[in-house]
């Protein structure tokens, strides 16, 4: 029997949905508040936790972070508005699970969780200690923990995998991870950087060349994906890769075979592939700037990695790694770090993410050879701006525009019917009901003197998208 939490502030949703967990043989608890969800899923060992992204006292999203760091952390469902695309973004780039819309039929609300609970017993049986080289990557936020489990996923397959992000969010440490970790481990991690060579070089580079096959040709070459015979070859900036090269590459993933530059024989390579990029592969698939049949290639596994920014809490971990690091190659004493220092850091918006907070750290520190703790002050002049910058209003908050206009009120408004009346009050006595008796039905019989069959009824008629 599995433990399951619904936190939505409707009443009737709650309900429902726990009476058919119920029916289906688990355990449900319901909270209608952020505050009482977030305390419930963090001590209360769920499997599997419905949250709402908008309720009276926050936005569901925030609590992620909290739910996620406990231990066996449960699989969250996220619950959206209908139509609500950025929710159902926002749902998975978080680290949730799944994501369903409101209204849905029971159906449509208990075959995510009947996956979910599979998924989970299945992560949970496979589970393994073995401990895996995270060199250069810190952090713990979900967004990273998602990266995590994908990238295990990548370790302990052969098949090529894509990783995606913002330049600057640790591509090729990811990609190099991959690798130690591999079955590949010990053979050669092979670095091809697709935007640095122009279209012969980088085809040279690639296959190899035959003497004289092209002027300066002055001898033999043996292509990088030779080399990396046995192990890893990355291709950093794939998307920069010319449309001539797209072609020889994906005939070369398929078959593992290629052919230098100038010579009539072909060369066998048992290597893997990991690609990376920072441009959208799909877009440039259909501007026709990018092979759609190398990207799904290409995509065997997927990784994408956030922003320094969406990574909540992570910019402190990463400072603290990095003062320390910096500290020991300077042969100095390792440095303190203030909150406020901290503060400023976490406030900054990072567009060039990790390498940039690397960059402006070792600027820091080496500009502060002689203090033994950092303080805001210590960080350079663009840093502080950002920062003073990030604790004004934005003109686009609508905070700076003054009050709107207060809307006018009617001067009368007509009665409506009794029938309408009736069927108001009914609805409102309903959902109160269920708020006291904490979506209990045997206890909603009890406070309202009514029968089962009778709110069942009730519930059907307010709330009818859930039943169909």
């Amino acid at each position: 029997m599995a433990k399951i939490l619904i936190v939505d502030d409707d009443a009737t949703i709650c309900c429902i949905l726990a009476e058919e967990i119920k029916f289906l043989g688990h355990e449900a608890r319901t909270s209608f508040t952020l505050r009482e969800g977030r305390e419930m899923a963090v001590s209360g060992h769920f499997d599997v936790v419905f949250l709402d992204v908008r309720l009276p006292d926050g936005n569901g999203l925030d609590i992620l972070p909290a739910i996620y760091s406990s231990e066996d952390a449960p699989e969250v469902i996220i619950m959206t508005g209908t139509g609500d695309a950025d929710g159902a973004e926002m749902a998975i780039k978080s680290g949730a699970w799944d994501y369903i819309e409101k209204p849905s039929s029971l159906k449509q609300m208990t075959l995510p969780l009947l996956r979910a609970l599979e998924y989970r017993k299945a992560r949970l049986t496979s589970r393994t200690a073995t401990v895996m080289n995270m060199e250069g990557i810190i952090g713990s936020s979900p967004q990273m923990q998602v990266c995590y489990d994908l990238l295990a996923q990548s370790v302990n397959s052969d098949a090529n995998t894509l990783i995606t992000g913002e330049t600057g969010t640790g591509k090729e440490v990811f990609a190099l991870a991959v690798h130690r970790n591999s079955r590949r481990a010990k053979h050669e991690f092979v670095v091809v950087d697709c935007g640095a060579m122009t279209e012969t070089l980088v085809e040279s580079a690639l296959f190899g060349h035959e003497k004289g096959a092209f002027t300066g040709a002055e001898k033999q070459r043996v292509g990088l994906l030779k080399h990396a015979d046995g192990g890893t070859v990355f291709l950093d900036e794939v998307g920069e890769l010319p449309l001539s090269i797209q072609r020889s590459l994906l005939r070369a993933l398929q078959e593992r075979r290629f052919r230098p530059v100038g010579s009539d024989r072909e060369t066998e390579s048992n290597f893997r592939l990991i690609a990376a990029t920072n441009r959208d592969l799909d877009d440039m698939a259909k501007q026709g700037l990018f092979r759609e049949d190398l990207l799904h290639r290409l995509r065997s596994l997927a990784i994408h990695l956030p922003p320094l920014r969406e990574r909540e809490g992570d910019v402190r971990d990463l400072a603290t790694h990095f003062v320390a690091v910096l500290c020991d190659r300077y042969k100095i004493k390792t440095k303190g770090v203030s909150p406020d220092f901290l503060d400023a850091l976490g406030l900054y918006p990072w567009p060039g993410n990790v390498r940039e907070l690397r960059h402006i750290l070792e600027e820091t520190v080496a500009r502060s050879l002689d203090v033994s703790v950092l303080y805001r002050e210590n960080l350079p002049a663009k840093v502080r701006i950002g920062v003073a910058r990030a604790s004004f209003p934005r003109a686009e908050d609508g905070l700076e525009d003054g009050p709107g206009p207060t809307a006018a009120k009617p001067e009368g408004r007509s009665l409506s019917t009794f029938k309408d009346y009736m069927r108001q009050s009914e609805e409102r006595y309903l959902e109160e009901l269920i708020r006291l008796s904490k979506g209990n039905i045997k206890e909603a019989c009890n406070l309202s003197g009514m029968s089962r069959s009778k709110i069942y009824l009730l519930l059907k008629t307010f709330r009818k998208s859930l039943y169909d």
